[in-house]
């Protein structure tokens, strides 16, 4: 086998075909109109913001819990710490880290009990995790209304009870990852690197060795005498908290905590893109993320424009659906064999 068919097997057809299409993209933008290096940014921009959501799908996956449709649960975690940041009146990086710190108590008592329900259902951890995930997105949906938050920029207008369905962060934390001017993500990049490597080390240690022998052969693992729902319950631990850190990341650089509804569909395209990255139902790495994500949101961005470039006619909202959908539905139909 020469050294070019073995790239081409390492790197996987799916990954190289999308990979191309996107390059494709990029260089069609100067023919029909469009700015690369704003085209470029954009990707960035967007690889940035959701990178750390996509990161959180590893410890399950490794430890073999599957994929994370209950994905909701750990944003919702985020989204109460995010909350509580503003009640607080907390701004600026003080804001923005008491955001995360007030969230990591949320996300483990979740996790903790998602991961009890999850070793109880083994086998259907997916379809169980979905139900999770869309329970408690319906739960919150009643919580927002009657926790009492009391912060006039949160709260309905003229004495409403409960929150708002959108709360800006434009004078709290808003991009406050971002450096200097250049309307890049360098610190949502920076603040991945961090966590990623924090990940990678993990997994090379003792606790991290047991957790992913647990995904690569349970039977091998009970038999070294390690314990299987414990592993599998910090797993589901560690992606909750990533889950929820991921969404407060995603909150500053767009500007708005969305409630409600909003995390509901969350899971999927963070799934999408780690699959198309090469990922499988149990293993995972972070050069996955990178490329899944890079990949995905690549796509997600440059199509609408593209398109509307060529056609001249604004469809950008409908292409945009059709494409993620459809990478979602190609990513899950695929998941064994990208």
């Amino acid at each position: 086998m020469t050294s070019l068919n073995k790239t081409i097997q390492k790197m996987g057809w799916p990954r190289i075909i999308i990979g191309l299409f996107l390059l494709l993209m990029y260089i069609s933008c100067p023919f029909i109109g469009l700015n690369l290096k704003a085209a470029i940014s954009d990707t960035i921009i967007r690889f940035g913001m959701n990178v750390v959501l996509v990161l959180s799908l590893v410890p399950m996956i490794q430890a073999g819990t599957g994929l994370n449709f209950g994905m909701p649960l750990g944003v919702e975690a985020g989204l109460l710490g995010a909350v509580i940041s503003i009640e607080l009146g907390l701004t600026g990086i003080v804001g923005f880290f008491g955001a995360i710190l007030i969230s990591i108590p949320f996300a483990v008592i979740f996790g903790w009990l998602y991961g009890a329900i999850l070793n109880k259902v083994k086998g259907g951890e997916m379809m169980i995790a979905t139900y999770i995930g869309f329970s408690s997105v319906a739960i919150m949906c009643i919580m927002w209304l009657i926790l009492p938050f009391k912060s006039q920029d949160m709260i309905w207008a003229y004495g409403g009870e409960g929150l708002r369905t959108t709360i800006s962060v434009e004078n709290y934390w808003h991009k406050i990852l971002e450096i200097g001017n250049t309307g890049l993500p360098f610190g949502e990049i920076v603040m991945f690197a961090v966590l990623g490597f924090a990940i990678w080390l993990f997994f090379r240690t003792k606790g991290g060795l047991a957790m992913k022998a647990v995904g690569t052969n349970e039977k091998f693992a009970r038999a070294t005498g390690i314990n299987i729902d414990r592993e599998r319950i910090k797993s589901v631990v560690l992606s909750s908290v990533l889950a929820a850190i991921g969404i407060i990341i995603y909150q500053q650089s767009f500007g708005f905590i969305q409630l409600y509804l909003a995390p509901f569909y969350m899971a999927f395209p963070a799934i999408a893109a780690i699959l198309i990255g090469g990922a499988s139902v149990n293993k995972a790495t972070i050069v996955n993320v990178i490329i899944g994500t890079f990949l995905f949101q690549g796509i997600l961005t440059m199509t609408p424009s593209v398109v509307n470039g060529i056609i001249k006619t604004d469809m950008s909202e409908t292409i945009r659906i059709i494409v993620s959908n459809g990478m979602i539905l190609y990513a899950l139909t695929r998941k064994g064999e990208l």
